[in-house]
């Protein structure tokens, strides 16, 4: 008997754009599965082949070959062709958590009505593995994971490990050490081919002392090598000491399970860059896009999502199909080069437009579902709007809208009558226009047509919204009640949580006053080059950096009932090009506007504007606080990780063992990173790109990556990563310098006592949610919104799906939204402390299931840091 057992694979890793267009690569997919079919049917011998594990590849050509249905089905239900679990190989870092669920769902609800579902955490190419996919992976049945990056053998020497979630859970784990593609080339040579193959195994078998091995055979867009199980058979003749067998992927991880008695435990994210790339800068490449995605997923599972699920309790249908539609266009777009940014730029104006049409869907899904209940609802105003809250609890937030006016004073009274304040913000007369867009069903029937119709953009201080439900508002003409905005020349703003003052350098004092402490150096921006390309940033050789420090050219004051602002403009002298850079050379000036707002809550909002006509750069705004820090905190994946500020033995050795990059500690986050001791914090919550880094001689200081920019897919040689390109240094990319007017908001946070009291995620999770509101007028029903037909108004003027507690002891809610396969509603928890348990609110007709949505799971009242629950309930 052979001594060692290899277990050949044979797949393809089908990148579905890149440097090419999602056109393109359909186009050799279709020939490609075409190919599969025909070779897996004509040799029972081929025992089975991997499809990339992304159900989407099966959809897509099934989309063209409905023909092929049946036959590809019997394929995939006798294990021949592998597929699933998930529907694209999303990012694991950066998307949402929400995303990255629904991936594995419809990836595997797919694969499994096409006849199977492969259970491995197959991850062949992405940029890191995510700290919380150990239990994500096991609440969808999946008990074991094989991937290529994100491990140093400084690490783990060995290829096999427990690898332990954040929140403790386990699976078995194996590694790639040198990629899915490393057995994609196979010598066919009689003379040669033993030599080959002892070369080959030698390699595997240094870092293995396990009886199964892996010989992984494929690479991108590989062709199925139809000979492969003669070759198979020829390796076993030539090779006296090993036996070689085509099996599946999990076989293999499952049969190295088997035969292990003690392996390493590694906990956590993976991200180490030694032997395979995981591009640690992505996450600021293309800000344009990440800022589109960034949106998109908080408006579907903050708001959209909720919504569907206040309506479906009221009697709509759940738009499941239309939902699925929106979800699929966000995962092509997270898939891992997408979501890098990493492409040629043909192909990122493809993700412009594929983020373009869901948010085109997502927002008329949700103004006719805010329309079908509000138009339901008894009006006793002309001039009525229907407000909902997608949280879980009560809220009275600032809110933003449109609305159709008269132009005329009014005062904005909520549904008991009381007055909210206000503020217009613009106003433009349309009368005419929308007054000829209006349609009557029925002539005869009397309704209001106003003398005039202004578009108006109106800020309100909400009073408080019934918990995941709606209110309504109306106009009362009685009187007048719009709040003025001035504005002045004053340094200073203040409200109850902070006295924020302009220093004469232009960067900014931050008292906070619950402590009486003051932070100076508040909002220092910080421009220097990008010599990196699209997956690495990388600071040039000769750099020169730049700040707004001293930059100031003007400020104003604005002040209303609603908020306080300053009104900054900076102008920063910098170099144009990498070659001024090099010289010392500033011709080019960069303005840049920023407005610090103040509401009544205990958030510092930022909005800023860059004209950006600088080529190669990079751009991020620093933070100071009084924390000599060792570590970050930022939200992951249903949960909060820990990070050091250095990576200091990394970095003693990267560059002595030839690491594929610089051990850098720029860092992902969800929403928001912190530094914190026992007695306060600091947290920068982002509504844009989700990276940062901590910087400063004493580590103290918050860097938030605003944007970087640079020209080409691939370079050579960088100083953050040495050695050859990724990806093609022939794609040029101009659109990636992101040359024009450039908008960012992010917002500041000052904090007493412990990490967990201060609930981050929390506030995030409220800093992006948007509330939308529904005038009901009959004079806009028409062409202006597409005409409907007047309903029986039979709802309550306010109405309240459920109210949850909401305090730090509690467990956060992720999402609220329409099970899929059936009636009722979702409600999915997690905790997002760092070492405090949080309490399960008890649901009335809830059944406790895993993320599947239907395996039942145990009931428990708590959860532990970085636990997940999801609760069934049925809607009565």
């Amino acid at each position: 008997m052979k001594d060692k057992i290899v277990h050949i694979y044979s797949h393809t890793h089908w990148d579905q754009e890149w440097y090419f267009t999602s056109s393109r690569s359909r186009i050799y997919l279709f020939n490609h599965i075409k190919n599969v079919i025909r070779i897996l049917q004509s040799n029972d011998e081929f025992p089975c082949y991997l499809l990339d594990a992304q159900s989407a590849l099966i959809e897509s050509y099934l989309q063209w070959a409905p023909a092929d249905k049946e036959v590809l089905s019997q394929l995939i239900a006798d294990k021949r062709l592998l597929t699933g679990p998930w529907y694209t190989q999303t990012d694991q870092l950066v998307i949402h958590q929400e995303s990255v669920v629904r991936n594995l769902w419809y990836g595997i609800k797919i694969a499994n009505d096409a006849g199977g579902s492969m259970a491995l955490g197959y991850v062949p190419d992405c940029f890191g593995q995510g700290g919380n996919m150990p239990q994500i992976y096991k609440q969808f049945g999946i008990h074991h994971a094989l991937f290529w990056r994100g491990i140093a053998d400084n690490t783990l020497f060995e290829t096999e490990f427990l690898w332990q979630g954040d929140n403790g859970e386990q699976i078995f784990a194996v590694q790639m050490p040198w990629g899915y593609h490393y057995g994609g080339l196979l010598d066919e040579t009689p003379e040669t081919m033993a030599a080959f193959l002892s070369e080959k195994m030698a390699v595997i078998e240094a870092r293995s002392a396990r009886q199964n091995l892996l010989y992984p055979h494929g690479f991108d867009q590989a062709p199925m090598r139809k000979n492969l199980p003669d070759l198979v058979k020829q390796f076993n003749a030539c090779d006296p000491d090993r036996h070689y067998q085509i099996g599946s992927p999990l076989a293999f991880v499952e049969a190295v399970e088997k035969e292990t008695q003690d392996v390493r435990v590694l906990q956590g994210e993976l991200t180490e860059g030694k032997h395979s790339r995981v591009h640690k800068t992505i996450f600021s490449c293309r800000a344009d896009l990440k800022i589109l995605n960034n949106e998109m997923e908080s408006l579907l599972v903050n708001t959209l999502e909720p919504i569907l699920a206040i309506s479906h309790t009221l009697g709509h249908d759940y738009p499941s199909n239309i939902m699925a539609d929106i979800w699929k266009l966000m995962f092509s777009n997270a898939a891992h080069d997408s979501i890098g940014g990493c492409n040629s730029d043909t192909t990122n104006q493809d993700i412009f437009f594929r983020y373009k049409h869901a948010r085109d869907l997502a927002i008329n899904l949700l103004e006719l579902h805010t329309r079908l209940i509000a138009t339901r609802t008894p009006r006793e105003h002309d001039y009525a709007f229907t407000v909902f809250n997608p949280l879980t609890s009560k809220a009275s937030p600032q809110v933003t809208f449109e609305a159709w006016l008269p132009g005329i004073p009014f005062i904005l009274r909520d549904t008991a009558g009381n007055a909210m304040p206000y503020v217009i913000e613009e106003e433009t007369d349309l009368t005419q226009y929308v007054l000829n867009q209006t349609i009557r069903l029925n002539p005869g029937k009397p309704y209001l047509k106003p003398e005039k119709v202004y578009r108006t953009k109106i800020t309100v201080k909400s009073s408080a919204l019934p918990a995941l439900g709606y209110t309504r508002w109306y106009l009362d003409f009685a009187g007048a009640g719009a709040s003025k905005v001035g504005e002045d020349k004053s340094p200073v703003i203040e409200n109850a949580f902070y006295r924020i003052e302009i220093e004469e350098n232009g960067l900014l004092t931050v008292t906070h006053k619950p402590t009486g402490k003051s932070y100076g150096r508040q909002m220092l921006l910080v421009e220097n080059g990008d010599d990196g390309d699209s997956y690495n940033y990388s600071p040039p050789r000769q750099d020169l950096l730049v700040t707004s420090e001293g930059c100031m050219t003007s400020f104003c004051r604005e002040q209303s009932v609603l908020n306080q602002s300053l009104l900054l403009e900076y102008v920063l002298k910098v170099p144009r090009d990498l070659d001024e850079r090099a010289r010392g050379v500033t011709t080019s000036a960069m303005k840049v506007a920023v407005c610090v707002t103040l509401q009544h809550d205990d958030m510092i909002r930022f909005s800023l504007d860059v004209e950006n006509q600088v080529l190669s750069h990079r751009l991020c705004v620093h933070f100071a606080t009084d924390i000599m820090a060792n570590m970050s905190y930022a939200d992951q994946l249903f949960g909060v990780v820990a990070r050091p500020v250095l990576l200091s033995n990394a970095l003693k050795v990267w560059e002595t063992e030839h690491w594929h990059e610089k051990p850098v500690s720029i860092e992902p986050m969800q929403s928001y990173v912190n530094l914190h001791d026992d007695e306060h914090g600091f947290t920068l919550h982002t509504n844009g790109v989700r990276e940062y880094e901590v910087v400063g001689d004493c580590f103290d200081t918050l860097s938030l990556t605003l944007f970087r920019s640079f020209g080409y897919m691939g370079k050579e040689d960088l100083l953050y990563r040495p050695g050859r390109a990724s990806g093609e240094t022939v794609v040029a990319t101009p659109d990636a310098q992101l040359l024009g007017p450039l908008a960012f908001h992010f917002g500041w946070r000052l904090n007493s006592g412990r990490f967990d009291a201060a609930q981050h995620a929390r506030h995030s999770k409220a800093f992006l949610t948007s509330f939308p509101v529904y005038q009901d007028s009959d004079f806009l029903n028409g062409r202006l919104r597409f005409c409907l037909s007047e309903e029986e108004r039979t709802y309550p003027q306010e109405y309240s799906v459920c109210e949850l507690p909401d305090s730090p002891t509690d467990a956060l809610v992720s999402v609220v939204k329409c099970a899929e396969e059936n009636k009722g509603l979702i409600y999915r928890f997690y905790n997002p402390n760092l070492n405090a348990p949080a309490t399960l609110p008890a649901l009335h007709n809830a059944r406790y299931v895993l993320l599947d949505e239907k395996t039942p799971s145990k009931e428990r009242a708590m959860l532990n840091p970085n636990d997940i629950q999801t609760l069934y309930v049925d809607i009565v």
